[in-house]
């Protein structure tokens, strides 16, 4: 196949096709607004176990773990054992823009990076899910979410998901144990459901949320979280863009996409800007969270009382 150009190395082709159904933009618009933040978004996926959402021709998006056989082997890759389907998985390390491109050729539209980077986790993420689209809701969320923080002594910096939801990201110093980040996401979570329990649950259960802004407190370990500056394959292309703390009550999802998140940009990072200097967990926060049910656990045992008590009423 004749490429379109080449760029660092990379044949891209096909570029003048349109990059899914909906999406209003081209693989060219991909792989140009890709380029434009390679120096934004590669330091946010280095040295990072990387997952993306492809969309081929025709098909379904999905998720890409494993890397390909026929990828390059310049290509960086780490080699992680997955609990859960009991294999080695080789996933690739966006180390570079030459990768980052080779990737936009692939039709990645989103990227997932682990929360771990080389032998050390590096954040704190917590996740505001509204009930329906209503970002608003996800906003007073993670309102709530920062006045935890800020009663416990830490900071975060926060940004749209690029769907319709929140997330707030604290950094966290070298050393802190996984089972302790967990346990501090699950207590800042509890913390903030308390400031307003109006507004927010930790339910982890969908029909126990009761119209409230849901604080997802399960993004530790072996989870992923879209990456800043990643785009979503959604209507329109929306981007996961970096937002003020005082300016996110007044900001749509839909202010920022493929179109014109590098006009926003100019010359900025705002993530890079606005990310707090990495920071100890306080004890009694871990403390507290280790008192807190795994989520997802608790979740699987509910759900089985509820099946057994629905069998035992018929």
């Amino acid at each position: 196949m004749t490429a379109d150009e080449t760029r660092d190395g990379v044949a891209l082709t096909n570029l003048d096709q349109p990059l899914f159904d909906g999406a209003g933009a081209t693989k060219r618009d991909l792989v140009d607004y890709l380029d434009a933040v390679s120096d934004r978004i590669v330091p946010v996926l280095r040295d990072r176990a990387l997952s993306v959402m492809r969309v081929r021709p025709g098909q379904e998006p999905f998720m890409q773990k494993n890397l390909p056989k026929y990828a390059p082997d310049w290509m960086e890759t780490l080699s992680v054992w997955a609990e859960a389907s009991r294999r080695q998985v080789t996933y690739a390390v966006c180390n570079d823009r030459r990768t980052l491109l080779w990737f936009a050729n692939q039709r990645a539209v989103e990227y997932h990076p682990a929360l771990y980077a080389g032998d050390r986790w590096t954040h704190m993420v917590l996740d505001l899910d509204p009930p329906g689209d209503d970002f608003q809701l996800a906003v007073q969320g993670a309102f709530l979410v920062r006045q935890a923080l800020e009663d416990c002594g830490l900071a975060g910096a926060v940004k749209t998901s690029g769907a319709k939801g929140v997330h707030v990201f604290v950094p966290v110093a070298a050393g802190t144990a996984v089972e302790d980040l967990a346990a501090a996401t699950r207590a800042v979570g509890a913390r903030a459901e308390r400031v307003d329990p109006a507004i927010a649950t930790t339910a982890f259960i969908r029909e126990d949320r009761a119209g409230k802004v849901f604080i997802d407190s399960t993004r530790a370990g072996g989870a992923t979280v879209v990456a800043a500056y990643s785009p979503r394959v959604r209507p329109g292309v929306p981007v996961s863009f970096p937002v003020a703390w005082s300016d996110l009550d007044r900001v749509s999802p839909r202010d920022f996409t493929l179109h014109t998140a590098v006009g926003l940009l100019k010359d900025a990072d705002p993530w890079a800007e606005a990310m707090p200097a990495p920071q100890r967990l306080p004890a009694d926060l871990v403390e507290e969270g280790h008192t807190i049910p795994i989520a997802r656990v608790q979740a699987m045992h509910e759900g089985k009382r509820r099946a057994r008590a629905r069998r035992d009423a018929e």
